[in-house]
């Protein structure tokens, strides 16, 4: 399955349930903090998380 577009509204609830990580596609440090949107990880906290998530686990990425 490739990646597909979703609501905001939908990834809020995803996220929100925790059925869903919230990540900040962007490499930079200062541009993830300065588009840091609630409930987010940075995408060097997600690298390192990666290897322990289920193959199943949605991941939704976002930028500006």
């Amino acid at each position: 399955m490739g990646p597909k577009r979703i609501a905001p509204k939908d990834a809020f609830q995803r996220v929100k349930s925790g059925s869903a990580l919230f990540v900040c596609a962007y490499e930079d440090e200062a541009r993830c903090k300065s588009n840091n949107l609630e409930g987010a990880i940075k995408m060097g906290d997600f690298k390192q998380k990666l290897p322990t998530l289920s193959k199943n686990q949605e991941i939704i990425f976002y930028c500006a």
